[in-house]
């Protein structure tokens, strides 16, 4: 498990049903993610830019601006952004309206927490600025109480873009999902994977 990613961690609980993060049931949420992802689609298409029906514009750029840390751009694919993640969560949210208010006081809470700490809100905060609020939040075992507001919202929101990356395009083709295609002869895990994963048969 050391050589994993942090981008293949995501991926592997985002393989996890998208109803831990949505409280919904399972059905209810593979309909909702494939019809975000029908609607960023269709608003891809058209050539017209998005515009957000849940966030204001303030919560739209910093909701890009964090989408981006949690999944950056790397040599294996592009970024949150890129695959329509803040898309997805607009449609969600405005689907959803019981996600409405954590998600809406989470990114108040971080652009509160920014001015505490630098005078400015997350957008306008620099790069460090930025990373020293996520560090705060990021690892819950390692979190201060007075933070706690905080790491209940950066959980979700890291979720729900894990969520919404790899159901994209984008991400399903970054996970390097072989699945949905015809074998005609199944031959076994192949030998560089059972190495890897130090098992044999």
């Amino acid at each position: 498990m050391s050589d994993i990613t942090r981008r293949e961690a995501l991926g592997l609980l985002a393989a996890l049903p998208l109803a831990g993060t949505l409280e919904l049931p399972p059905a209810a949420v593979e309909g909702a993610a494939q019809a975000a992802r029908a609607a960023v689609d269709a608003e891809a298409a058209t050539g017209a830019g998005y515009a957000p029906t849940f966030f204001t514009p303030h919560e739209w750029e910093t909701v890009r601006a964090l989408v981006d840390l949690v999944i950056p751009r790397d040599e294996r694919s592009g970024s949150a952004t890129d695959a329509g993640v803040p898309e997805f969560m607009d449609f969600i949210l405005t689907e959803y309206a019981s996600q409405q208010t954590p998600m809406r006081g989470g990114l108040a809470w971080l652009d509160t927490e920014s001015r505490r700490r630098a005078g400015k809100t997350f957008l306008e905060s620099s790069a460090a600025e930025r990373a020293a609020v996520l560090d705060a939040v990021a690892w819950p075992a390692r979190a201060a109480p007075e933070v706690s507001q905080g790491v209940a919202f950066f959980n979700r929101f890291r979720d729900l873009t894990a969520a919404g990356f790899f159901s994209s395009r984008m991400g399903v083709e970054d996970l390097q999902y072989l699945g949905n295609t015809a074998v005609a002869e199944w031959t076994g895990c192949p030998p560089a994977a059972l190495a890897k994963l130090g098992v044999s048969y």
